[in-house]
């Protein structure tokens, strides 16, 4: 009894809370629209803008041109502002393209009910919706190509029950690149604060980062932990971590937690530390595989190394390569080559490196040196 009469001197504030919030989920109002609109030159489109609920009174939008890459008017035209009517559920606007380009605007409203400050559409202009798409399939067959690249090692690995011919200084670096690289990835294609930054100091409003890069680099780093398992239980050969790569591992986290810390004191913002680890990326990319090319080297053999795992990452470094190149051209945005230089250099430095260990396998050492061995057993003949 005493339990119901708390609950009943409590349930006027309970109903008066809940009145609140309600209220003040009502009063946010908010405007609904494509983020991005993309259109083939000379072409047009009907974009509908809505409210999130309906408007009591009625409201002018007006478009705000924040960014254009040349004039707005040779990419883009479309009105200077829209009617829309109280207890409408959309309205819409005609745009028409005409060359190739991006306008970024925002949408501002004389109504003080709609929160529609922040909300902004992103406007491009291609060449080809044709080149669009087949952009995006060689981003997911790179992507496929990458990924399954890491699995011709595992089997390798599960095959040989041993690790011997896999460098460790290569599984070590490779880690802590596929870290830096998937912070990076996800930072600027998940998180919002991230990526408001990142439209603000780019306000051609293209994120180089597209999902298939981020699940790349989540898939990656999961198959790195397995390489790592597998040389933990299986036959080693004496490997292990060279304090060369020790000093370079060092080097790059405590440069991690220095910009870090200056992030964290305003020194520096959020983006720009994000992008202190794609340049981590980018420098692992340039150190990792020169162990294991050494190791090819010293032992005149690729045994252990392979070669599936090769020609697979050289597919799907030339593809992203490619990829890069048609949207680059698509959308007359060659900064779309170099403002991921993490993604360039990733697959620039794969594709040569991987030609070295093609020319390595199929070249130099097509046969391993197995008369050591040979020498060996006869001496241990002679002597019985």
């Amino acid at each position: 009894m005493a339990g119901r009469g708390v609950a009943e001197r409590w349930m006027p504030a309970q109903l008066l809370l809940l009145w609140m919030l309600t209220s003040v989920c009502e009063s946010r109002l908010y405007l609904m629209a494509p983020h991005t609109v993309t259109l083939e030159e000379n072409s047009e489109a009907n974009v509908s803008i809505a409210p999130s609920s309906p408007l009591n009174q009625s409201a002018v939008i007006h478009f705000n041109v924040t960014f254009s890459s040349k004039n707005c008017s040779c990419i883009i035209t479309f009105p200077d502002q829209v009617l829309l009517p109280a207890a409408a559920a959309s309205v819409g606007f005609n745009v028409t393209a005409h060359g190739v380009g991006q306008v970024t605007t925002y949408l501002l409203s004389n109504n003080t009910d709609l929160n529609s400050l922040t909300f902004r559409i992103h406007f491009m202009v291609v060449h080809s919706n044709a080149l669009l798409v087949i952009s995006q399939v060689i981003g997911w067959i790179y992507f496929l190509a990458w990924s399954v690249s890491f699995y011709p090692q595992v089997w390798e690995n599960f095959r040989r029950r041993s690790v011997v011919g896999l460098n460790f200084d290569y599984l070590a670096l490779n880690l802590t690149g596929f870290i830096a690289y998937s912070v990076f990835n996800v930072g600027l294609f998940w998180v919002p604060y991230i990526k408001e930054e990142f439209l603000k100091k780019n306000l051609s409003g293209i994120n180089p980062v597209s999902a298939n890069d981020v699940f790349f680099s989540l898939h990656a780093l999961l198959l790195c932990l397995v390489y790592i398992s597998q040389a933990a239980v299986y036959e080693r050969g004496g490997q292990k971590v060279s304090c060369t790569a020790k000093v370079l591992l060092v080097f790059g986290w405590t440069f991690t937690v220095v910009s870090l810390c200056l992030a964290a004191a305003k020194q520096i913002t959020w983006l720009d530390y994000l992008y202190y680890f794609s340049y981590i990326k980018l420098a692992v990319t340039l150190v990792k595989y020169v162990p294991q090319a050494y190791m090819n080297y010293r032992k005149q053999s690729t045994e252990g190394w392979s070669i599936g795992n090769v020609l697979l990452d050289f597919t799907g470094g030339v593809l992203s390569i490619l990829q890069m190149i048609l949207q680059s051209h698509n959308n007359d945005e060659w900064r779309l080559v170099f403002g991921d230089p993490t993604k360039f250099g990733l697959g620039l430095f794969s594709v040569v490196f991987d030609l070295l260990f093609m020319t390595q396998h199929y070249c130099l050492y097509r046969q391993p040196p197995q008369y050591q061995a040979v020498e060996e057993q006869q001496d241990s003949n002679c002597s019985q």
